[in-house]
C-alpha cells in the first residue's frame, strides 16, 4: 500500500464517523430499517431492511458525497470537481455539488443509462461521455483534472466519501443494537467497507457478508488470495456490482474483516428485484436487491439470528423491468 493510501486508511476511524453523522444531520434523514413481516417469516428469522434507496439520489452514495463536499476547501470550490460513473457516485456528487454551488463534470461511460445520464444533468451537472467502460471513464477524468486543474473525487480511496458512506452503520446499531449479521453488496468496497469500520468499533461480532455478481467476482478472489486482484471485464445485470477490482483502502479494510462473499448468478440477481418487490413493496436496482437474494441463498445459517440486509439503492434501469417482473 501506497503511503498516501495509508494516510488515507489513518483519516477512517469512527472519531472523523461521527463528524461525519453531524455533518450529514443538517442535509439528509436517518433511512428506516424495517422488519417486513412477510418477508422475515419466509426467510424463518428476523431480517430488517435498511432502506437507503429513499435517500435522495435513491442511493447510499449520497452520504459519502454529502459528507466531501461539507468539507471541502475553498480551493476545489474554486476550481470545480469531476468524477467517473455509471451511476449512483456520479448522480450524488452531481447532487451535493448542486447544494454547495459547486461546478462538477460528471464523466460516464459511452452508452451509460440514458435515465441516470438525464438524472444527472436534471442537478446541473456537466455530462461528459468518454470510454467504453468505467475504467476509460476514469483515464479521461484524469486527464480533464490535469489539463483544467479540476480536482478528481475517486470513488473508493477518499476517505470523507467512506466516513460519510459509515454513517448508516451508525444508525444500524443506533436502531438495532444487538445485529448479528450484516449483509451488503460489493462493487469497488467503499460501502462495505464503511460498515466495517463502524462493526470494529462498536461490536466485532457482528459478521458481515458481501455480496457480488458470480460474473464479476472481483472483491471474492481478492479476499480468497488476500491481495487485489482485477478480473476481466464482463457483462451482469447488476450495474453496481460491475466493479474488476476493489478500490485499495476497501481492500486493506475488508481483508481481514470480511465473514463471507456470496457469489449470485444473473438469475438470482433478477430474482433478488422481484424479491423487494413482492416483500417490501419497493422497486430495487438490481445490485440494491442483491442483499435480499443472498439472504435466501443462506437463509438456514441466517436462522434464529437478528439480520440487516441493506437496500442500497432504487436506480433500476428500465430496460431491466421486463426481466424482473416476469
Amino acid at each position: 500500500m501506497s503511503r498516501h493510501d495509508q494516510e488515507v486508511l489513518a483519516q477512517v476511524n469512527m472519531l472523523e464517523i461521527f463528524k461525519a453523522r453531524r455533518n450529514l444531520d443538517r442535509v439528509l434523514k436517518k433511512t428506516q430499517l424495517i422488519l417486513h413481516k412477510r418477508l422475515a417469516d419466509e426467510l424463518g428469522t428476523m431480517i430488517f431492511v435498511k432502506h437507503e434507496n429513499h435517500l435522495p439520489t435513491n442511493s447510499f452514495k449520497v452520504r459519502g458525497a454529502a459528507n466531501f463536499m461539507a468539507s471541502v476547501s475553498p480551493e476545489i470550490q474554486k476550481k470545480g470537481i469531476v468524477v467517473a460513473t455509471r451511476g449512483n457516485h456520479g448522480l450524488a456528487v452531481a447532487w451535493a455539488a448542486r447544494e454547495r454551488g459547486i461546478f462538477c463534470n460528471v464523466v460516464v461511460p459511452v452508452n451509460n443509462n440514458p435515465d441516470i445520464n438525464a438524472a444527472i444533468l436534471s442537478h446541473g451537472a456537466q455530462l461528459i461521455e468518454q470510454g467504453r467502460d468505467f475504467y476509460e471513464a476514469q483515464d479521461y477524468c484524469e486527464e480533464l483534472a490535469e489539463n483544467m486543474g479540476l480536482y478528481y473525487l475517486r470513488q473508493g480511496n477518499e476517505p470523507h466519501l467512506i466516513t460519510g458512506t459509515a454513517t448508516m452503520g451508525l444508525e444500524i446499531f443506533e436502531d438495532l443494537p444487538d445485529v448479528d449479521v450484516i449483509i451488503a453488496p460489493i462493487g469497488g468496497g467503499t460501502g462495505c467497507a464503511a460498515l466495517a469500520r463502524v462493526i470494529e468499533g462498536i461490536n466485532p461480532r457482528v459478521e458481515l457478508i458481501g455480496v457480488q455478481a458470480e460474473r464479476m467476482p472481483s472483491f471474492y478472489r481478492s479476499w480468497k488470495k488476500g491481495s487485489r486482484e482485477t478480473v476481466p471485464a464482463a457483462e451482469t445485470v447488476a450495474e453496481g456490482l460491475a466493479a474488476r477490482s476493489v478500490f485499495e483502502v476497501p481492500f486493506a479494510i475488508l481483508k481481514d474483516r470480511m465473514s463471507d462473499v456470496v457469489l449470485l448468478t444473473e438469475e438470482e440477481l433478477l430474482e433478488g428485484v422481484r424479491i423487494a418487490l413482492r416483500y417490501t413493496q419497493n422497486l430495487a436496482e438490481v445490485a440494491g436487491a442483491a442483499s435480499l437474494a443472498a439472504a435466501f441463498r443462506i437463509k438456514d445459517r441466517l436462522a434464529g439470528k437478528k439480520v440487516v440486509a441493506l437496500m442500497t439503492g432504487g436506480n433500476l434501469n428500465l430496460s431491466l423491468l421486463p426481466q424482473c417482473i416476469l
